[in-house]
């Protein structure tokens, strides 16, 4: 059984490098995914073509019928695959966001079996110069010709490219094209057959129904003190604030659901600002938070609106601020969604977050943790007994990694991380075998390339591709916790991968600001490296001025700071440390990452992935490469690798 998932898993993951341009990578879908639509191809054709010969011109009127009938016989699937509540997402255990690009592809082989369908009745009727005709006067075949057209805008208008043009106008005219086609096909379609018109309706009109019904309950029917009546009006109240790095973060405190799980998402509908949208975001805190917030990049539409009002209503008098953060902006909710393999199964887990790929992991980072606190009466607190496995933790070690751009975004999760960090340290004083190290990559920072005090909470040396430095811990966690002289890590330079300037892969960003791509292979690697400099060749003063974010920090940096962590404390330890919560200007090595993880792993381990594409793809090839290389497909005893991929697509 181990060798038929480690195999599975393999061919689900695998993917091959396709170049097409010079400088412009791309990668093929998934061999998974291949496979699924290339069966899915070859089970419409056999059903189309079997005992049927093509070649045969007295059979294309039969085989212009046939195909038209398995073209209609597969619009149930279509619309199934569109719904967000669907019958093969709860079969499956998969949520909607997971199935949709087999939605599209199987409206592709629909597209497909629709032209057939035409073009065999279209050579049929060539041999006596009839298409015209049949087009100026037959009104079944205006009707079919009217549908295979909308369907052709439909399946051109669902490419990536075109709908991340406008995916709000996108979604308007999917829907009302999708009304059009289904018109045109039931008028098109023989009396007999237009059951399978009503079916797919019938399943649209069901997931509308849960949909509407959920959205009533959670947000007009369930009361603060969760009882069920009626309030007459949105019993959800938003505030918006305005973070570094054009982020919003959108907050409903004590919310009257409190239901959902860590890495699940919400529609979130804010008509005020953004009329008659709902746009999915990660709910970014835990229920025992007592509160639910999103952090939302702006991009266009939607969240540039939601962007814009968190900064008017920031730069209000005081007074006004505070009475508009009381009120707050009424917002709709719609969900949970989204499903994950639960993590407390697994001895190790990797997670990965690119950017606001952390609203991710982040929370299921923290539930990972609450668990350990949750059983920590347990013989073991990393383990627990298979006859309570179902509501225990099994995960002894949890490594995060979290890769930004500027070193301001880990304000984000500040004060998370560091309570994570507090809650392991109390957790291993009590004798629990848990373990978790969390890192930061920095990889484009104004303060890359020069010397700089602290900026935000971060204590700052003269940073260089490849430094690693400790988030300071004083005065920041909720819980108090003496510190131990071990504790007391300075700022310890780990790793440079520069062996001079000529060799560190940088670049400069916008207003000067260092960008150092070098990867970083080996976080414990020596740490007596010959070090490089970033220098764009732009005056520094100069870029912080231009750029409101770098003067922002250099504000920041000039404020009293908090207590730092003193040299001194390093003069009693002995041999080099790894800081609680690392940061580092570079760029992550997943794989090397993933070996250290798996050869102290003592049972099955997870990897967990959020961030841009790049990203996802190369951690998949990773997994793949070292589930490959250590022979878990072959019987070696090797624990297998469970990946879950999570990716900034629409």
């Amino acid at each position: 059984m181990a060798t038929t998932t480690a195999i599975i898993r393999e061919l689900m993951h695998g993917s091959y490098p396709l170049v097409f341009f010079p400088r412009k990578h791309w990668r093929s879908p998934t061999l998974g995914r291949i496979s699924v639509v290339i069966a899915e191809l070859i089970l419409v054709l056999v059903l189309c073509f079997y005992r049927l010969n093509p070649h045969d011109q007295w059979q294309w009127e039969d085989i212009g019928y046939r195909t038209g009938f398995i073209a209609t016989a597969q619009l149930p699937l279509v619309v199934l695959l569109a719904g967000k509540r669907n019958i093969i997402g709860w079969l499956t255990g998969t949520s909607y966001e997971r199935l949709n690009w087999l939605h599209r592809w199987v409206s592709r082989i629909l597209f497909l079996t629709v032209t057939i369908h035409m073009g065999f009745w279209f050579v049929d009727w060539a041999r006596y110069d009839y298409i015209m005709v049949k087009l100026t006067t037959d009104a079944i075949t205006q009707r079919g010709f009217a549908a295979w057209c909308i369907l052709l805008w439909i399946v051109l208008s669902s490419f990536a490219p075109v709908r991340r043009l406008n995916y709000e106008f996108f979604v308007v005219q999917h829907i009302v094209t999708f009304v059009g086609f289904f018109a045109a096909v039931y008028l098109h379609l023989p009396q007999e057959v237009k059951v399978w018109i009503w079916i797919p309706i019938g399943f649209f009109i069901l997931d509308r129904a849960l949909r509407a019904g959920s959205t009533l309950l959670i947000n007009f029917l369930l009361s603060k003190d969760r009882k069920i009546r009626f309030s007459g009006r949105c019993t959800h109240r938003a505030t918006f604030e305005p973070l570094t790095g054009d982020t919003t973060r959108i907050t409903i405190a004590n919310p009257p659901f409190r239901h959902w799980k860590a890495g699940q998402h919400m529609l979130l509908s804010c008509h005020g600002l953004a009329p008659l949208q709902a746009h999915p975001f990660t709910v970014a805190s835990l229920p025992s938070d007592g509160k639910m917030e999103f952090l939302v990049k702006m991009k266009s539409g939607s969240t540039k609106r939601f962007f814009h009002h968190a900064e008017k209503a920031q730069s209000l008098p005081i007074a006004s601020r505070e009475a508009r953060q009381r009120h707050g902006q009424s917002v709709i909710l719609e969900g949970p969604y989204g499903r994950i393999r639960p993590l407390r199964q697994f001895d190790s887990v990797l997670l990965i977050a690119g950017g606001s790929g952390a609203t991710f992991t982040i929370p299921l980072l923290r539930d990972l943790v609450f668990s350990w606190w949750k059983h920590k009466n347990n013989r073991k607190c990393g383990f627990t007994p298979p006859m309570f496995a179902f509501d225990g933790a099994a995960t002894r070690f949890i490594r995060f990694i979290w890769i930004v751009k500027s070193q301001q975004q880990q304000d984000y999760f500040r004060s998370q991380l560091l309570d994570v960090a507090a809650d392991v340290r109390e957790l291993r004083s009590q004798g629990c075998d848990v373990e978790v190290e969390m890192s930061i990559y920095v990889t484009c920072d104004e303060t890359l390339g020069g010397d700089a005090s602290r900026a935000g909470s971060v204590i700052m040396n003269k940073r260089t591709c490849g430094n690693v430095e400790e988030m300071a811990t004083a005065q920041s966690s909720t819980k108090s916790f003496e510190k131990s002289p071990d504790d007391m890590i300075s700022i310890k330079p780990m790793l440079s991968n520069c062996e001079s300037s000529a060799d560190a892969i940088q670049s400069c960003g916008p207003n000067g600001t260092c960008c150092c791509m070098q990867t970083v292979e080996d976080e414990g690697e020596a740490l007596e490296r010959i070090q490089c400099q970033c220098n764009c060749g732009t005056d520094r003063s100069q870029a912080v001025q231009d750029n409101p974010v770098s003067k922002e920090a250099s504000e920041r940096s000039a404020q009293p700071s908090l207590p730092t962590v003193v040299d001194e404390a390093q003069d009693n330890i002995k041999g080099p440390q790894r800081p609680e919560i690392a940061m580092l200007s570079g760029r992550p090595q997943p794989r090397s990452l993933m070996r250290k993880m798996l050869e102290q792993a003592l049972g099955e381990s997870a990897v967990v992935v959020c961030g841009p594409q790049g990203l996802t793809d190369d951690v998949r090839q990773s997994v793949v490469w070292l589930s490959n290389d250590r022979a878990v497909h072959k019987g070696t005893g090797a624990q297998g690798i469970y990946l879950h991929t999570e990716s900034f697509d629409y």
